[in-house]
């Protein structure tokens, strides 16, 4: 069962990031891809939350879960989860992709992710960077700039959009980092509060964008776009990504620990890039070698302070999916 969940972790992560870039040269705009992500993991998570809050509150618990009986969280930690990782993760990911390429997200959402936890972790629960894991930072620092820096500098030169993606990646990478502090900070379970920022983003995103769309205010191309693209981002951006990795994800902690979880999911930066290339005909030039490298070194470097010399932490505070 653990090498199975890594084996459907690593590759829904990987997919994650090569079907969005994808899927934005296709019909479906940024937030229609968010809309279609909500409702496919609404799906199954909303009456999940519904089932445990019920099941709760026939034991005695009356003043357990929040919205109506559909998160299981409290409603201020259900909408503060919800902000960063149910509605602006996944806004300010997608919106990336219609900017810069999928190996740019490889290197800068996964390299990004552990920088912005750890400087987070640092300010709101005083967590020590120590020297080890301040040099696995300085090298996902330096693997970033490689990337990002690059096209920055293009973009003053030739006019260049794809620095616009490099910091929706990062932005989105710090919305996670976000989530994951206060996750950590709470002691909160990874399925219930994945079960909370999908029940917040079903009852804010939703209503809020179709208003907007029937106002004329947002452009969506739902009503334009093919509904079988439609249903398949449902599927893969909202089942797939939301619900099954972060089952196989909690489910792999449980079985390698944190630290060697993090080990394995390191794979998925390198296999995103080389899946860009091969799927996508995407050019692989020698500073996205050089900040994959130094990225993925960061990460497996970071983690190398002994696991044991700490009690383990709640598990969803120990990863975040980049689905």
């Amino acid at each position: 069962m653990g090498m199975t969940a890594a084996v459907v972790t690593v590759t829904v992560w990987t997919a994650f990031i090569i079907i969005a870039r994808a899927s934005a040269g296709r019909s479906l705009t940024p937030f229609d891809i968010t809309l279609a992500r909500i409702l496919g993991a609404s799906v199954v998570l909303v009456p999940w939350g519904a089932w445990l809050v019920a099941k709760a509150r026939r034991g005695g618990k009356r003043d357990f879960g929040s919205l109506f009986g559909l998160s299981p969280l409290p409603l201020r930690i259900t909408a503060l989860i919800g902000v960063f990782a149910g509605v602006a993760y996944a806004t300010l990911a997608y919106a990336g992709f219609f900017y810069a390429p999928a190996a740019h997200a490889s290197v800068l959402m996964p390299g990004s992710l552990p920088l912005w936890t750890a400087l987070l972790a640092a300010w709101v629960l005083r967590d020590r960077i120590t020297p080890l894991r301040a040099a696995g930072l300085a090298l996902i620092v330096a693997g970033d700039l490689l990337v990002g820096g690059r096209s920055l500098l293009h973009a003053w030169s030739g006019g260049s959009e794809v620095w616009k993606g490099d910091l929706l990646f990062m932005s989105a990478a710090f919305c996670w980092g976000c989530y994951s502090v206060v996750a950590r900070k709470h002691g909160l379970d990874a399925v219930r509060a994945t079960i909370a920022l999908t029940v917040f983003a079903f009852m804010s995103f939703v209503p809020v964008y179709g208003l907007l769309c029937l106002a004329g205010w947002v452009h969506s191309n739902i009503g334009t776009a093919p509904w079988g693209e439609f249903a398949f981002q449902m599927l893969f951006q909202g089942l797939g990504s939301v619900v099954i990795s972060g089952i196989s994800f909690t489910r792999m902690v449980q079985h390698f620990g944190p630290v060697r979880t993090t080990m394995i999911t390191a794979l998925v930066p390198g296999l995103s890039a080389l899946g860009a290339v091969l799927f996508l005909n995407e050019p692989l030039y020698w500073n996205l070698i050089a900040g994959l490298l130094l990225v993925t070194a960061g990460i497996l470097f970071g983690v190398q302070r002994t696991a044991a010399a700490r009690p383990q932490a709640p598990v969803a505070a120990r990863g975040a999916s980049g689905a």
